[in-house]
């Protein structure tokens, strides 16, 4: 395993080999400690184009490659990765916070995804088509869409990247990737796997903010941005492309959980701990706001609020097996602070934790919280809190709490919790969301598609979707002249 007191220097990665960037550097800390964690350069436009470039020099042969070739090349990068799995985990819990036991399960999916996706890429079918005159077929064939972008948060920063990476290189894409800023060190752990697996220029690497991934989007070169973040970076990145370059965007936001009173009460308590609180709350699919059916409620609120005080919470380092680590940046540590404040002024019950771990500071903890009696216009209920806090309220009626859940913005995640088959189909069928998970909370599998609706975005990752949404479709009609 790597050092982990050694801060890791991060360089621009494009056509195979490692450049310094033009700008100054990223200085990025951990936020468990205030340690410094990495050193990535501050990726300036000529830096971005230099890989841009590369990416599309390196389509001209990549797109022909073989989908068989294609499909041993990710294999092999699996099996780099997955000898690296020690190393990239404690990157990612030096940077982003999360315990390295739960960050190491991070980058096994990742490896799992780069299979998964190695295999769909020899399973991409045209068709033929009938013409309606003798002498003539139509021939519909699919084609990788070109040098793709990859902008990838911070909150699974090697996962994210990941379904990116694998679903666009499957297709016969190149990619051009920019991690987050918070978290660039695991990034260039994983740029060392591609330059031993990958010919030189399929995959890219730009470090950088904000400025860095605008001049990435707007690029001419660019034909497809996949991204992953936030709504209010999401609407800035649909301004900032040209008006012909494809997007997908999983912008996340606020999601529901339902319990009927004939849920497993113990069933959905597990549920909810898990969902609401692993990763310090920071998923886009993470539980925001539970609404009870009124005879369960009471004994509901009891045994969650029970769970969220027997968590343990520490330092993801000296405690690999905690269940929660630091939160990883200030924006969001203190919006949790400022929802639990806001509850509070509304009437609801602050039930378990309700304030960060001042034994734990300088770094960023929070204890994991639970609101009970919570007013629909609680900024938990209505606003993605994106931290260890989730407010719960009671219900009577089941199409109004279809309503109530439906009525915030969002659109990517649901989750229910009933026994009766009526009530399963008429939640499934009447929540706006892309993904319902019913009497479980693991919203996303790699082989289903798995995308948001409304506020949340547009598009798709995992399943055969995550790779068809690199290709475009090319028509050949043939007129060969037989009867």
């Amino acid at each position: 395993m790597s050092s982990l007191t050694t801060p890791i220097t991060c360089r621009n990665f494009y056509a195979g080999t490692w450049h310094d960037g033009s700008g100054d550097v990223i200085e990025r800390k951990n936020p468990a400690t205030g340690e410094l964690a990495a050193i990535a350069p501050r990726s300036q436009a000529g830096d971005v184009d230099a890989a841009v470039q590369a990416a599309a020099e390196a389509f001209r042969t990549w797109r022909k490659t073989l989908p068989a070739e294609r499909a041993g090349y990710l294999h092999r990068l699996a099996e780099e990765c997955g000898r690296r799995v020690d190393d990239m985990a404690a990157a990612i819990t030096r940077e982003q916070g999360k315990p390295l036991n739960e960050a190491r399960g991070e980058v096994r999916k990742f490896v799992t995804a780069l299979h998964y996706y190695a295999e769909e890429a020899t399973r991409v079918f045209g068709r033929t088509i009938p013409n309606d005159v003798g002498g003539f077929l139509s021939i519909v064939q699919k084609e990788p869409i070109g040098p793709v972008a990859g902008i990838a948060p911070w909150n699974y920063p090697i996962e994210l990247i990941g379904w990116k990476l694998a679903g666009a290189t499957a297709a016969g894409c190149t990619i051009v990737i920019k991690p987050s800023e918070y978290t660039p060190g695991c990034a260039q752990i994983l740029s060392e796997c591609v330059q031993a697996a990958l010919p030189a220029g399929v995959v890219n690497f730009v470090y950088g903010d904000g400025g860095t991934g605008q001049a990435l989007v707007s690029h001419p070169k660019i034909t497809k941005v996949g991204f992953t973040g936030s709504a209010a970076t999401g609407q800035q990145i649909m301004r900032s492309v040209s008006g012909i370059t494809a997007l997908s965007l999983e912008l996340g936001g606020s999601c529901p959980m339902i319990v009927t009173a004939k849920a497993d009460l113990a069933a959905a308590v597990k549920g909810a701990t898990r969902r609401s609180f692993r990763n310090a709350g920071q998923i886009c699919i993470a539980i925001n706001r539970i609404y009870v059916e009124q005879p369960v409620y009471d004994e509901f609120v009891s045994e969650l609020a029970a769970a969220a005080d027997a968590l343990v919470v520490a330092d993801g380092i000296k405690d690999p097996d905690a269940d929660v680590g630091s939160m990883t940046i200030d924006e969001t540590f203190q919006r949790t602070l400022d929802h639990i404040a806001d509850a509070r002024k509304r009437g609801a019950s602050v039930v378990a934790g309700g304030d960060r771990i001042d034994e734990l500071a300088p770094g960023l903890f929070v204890r994991p919280t639970v609101v009970a009696d919570t007013p629909d216009d609680a900024l938990v209920m209505s606003e993605e809190t994106f931290g260890p806090l989730v407010g719960v309220a009671p219900f009577t009626d089941l199409d109004d709490v279809i309503a109530r859940a439906n009525g915030v913005p969002g659109g990517l995640a649901a989750y229910v919790y009933t026994q009766d088959t009526r009530e399963t189909f008429a939640l499934a069928s009447d929540l706006d969301f892309g993904n319902v998970a019913v009497n479980n909370v693991d919203a996303g599998i790699i082989n289903a598609p798995y995308g948001g609706r409304r506020e949340a975005g547009f598009g798709y990752e995992h399943g055969p979707e995550g790779l068809e949404s690199y290709l475009q479709l090319k028509h050949i009609r043939l007129h060969h002249g037989a009867r």
